[in-house]
């Protein structure tokens, strides 16, 4: 089935509570988490690694990662929401915001998905392990290279002033009746007439994974120093074996 829902939101942006929700009233939905599925999608990341490494534009078989899907939001599929639009020319676009306005998205990023770039210990895990190199590889081309314009590295000011660029590139691009400029504090309503659905019963979904992100960056920085703690017994050993074998 085509994509009917292109999230064009940056990452942080309240994309995993659309996401949630956007399954809830019944539209299959893409997101980073599929990515980081590596049971289930184990050839996902070579995909998007593939779209990271060619030039900005260039069409793909979209379908190869989005069949079954309705919908797509958050990274990496928010980087390529033009080509999207080309592909998939009925769909219609959502771009959410941070509900607290530039700054408030500009701190959530850099305090957490923003670990790729910054993070000593996941620089370590490139070194050591390919899941990381390519994901970090693809994280630093499409997401903070290509969709974000190198701005977040450059700091506060330069990272607000692209989200604003953003917002402003979107609305421009998208006519008025495909477009749902959406912050999940707005709760159904919108959403659902922008889709045609009914209202649910139930609350829309208020899901906040800072937390999680934090206990995979926590998991990571083991990871890591499992890495160092293993080098530092391996020359150790080393040191041992060469006094013996000269001494």
């Amino acid at each position: 089935m085509p994509l009917e829902i292109i999230g064009a939101g940056y990452g942080r942006t309240g994309t995993l509570s659309t996401y949630t929700a956007l399954k809830e009233l019944g539209f299959p939905c893409y997101h980073m988490l599929e990515i980081m599925n590596v049971k289930a999608n184990k050839w996902h990341l070579g995909f998007w690694h593939k779209v990271a490494n060619q030039p900005q534009g260039r069409q793909h078989d979209w379908e190869q990662v989005f069949q079954g899907y309705r919908a797509a939001v958050d990274n990496p599929a928010c980087c390529v929401w033009r080509e999207l639009l080309v592909a998939y020319p009925d769909a219609k676009v959502l771009l959410t915001l941070h509900p607290r306005g530039a700054d408030a998205w500009y701190e959530s990023t850099i305090d957490t998905i923003y670990f790729t770039e910054v993070m000593w210990q996941w620089k370590l895990l490139e070194f050591f392990t390919p899941f990381a190199r390519k994901f970090g590889d693809m994280s630093r081309k499409l997401i903070w290279g290509r969709n974000h314009n190198g701005s977040v590295g450059q700091g506060r000011a330069a990272a607000v002033a692209e989200y604003e660029r953003h917002i402003a590139d979107v609305k421009a691009s998208v006519p008025a009746d495909r477009l749902l400029v959406f912050s999940v504090t707005e709760g159904w309503t919108p959403l659902c007439a922008f889709l045609d659905k009914p209202v649910p019963s139930t609350q829309f979904p208020n899901v906040n994974d800072r937390a999680e992100i934090k206990k995979i960056i926590s998991g990571l920085t083991i990871g890591a120093y499992g890495i160092v703690g293993a080098g530092v017994l391996a020359a150790v050993a080393l040191t041992y074996a060469a006094v013996w074998f000269w001494g």
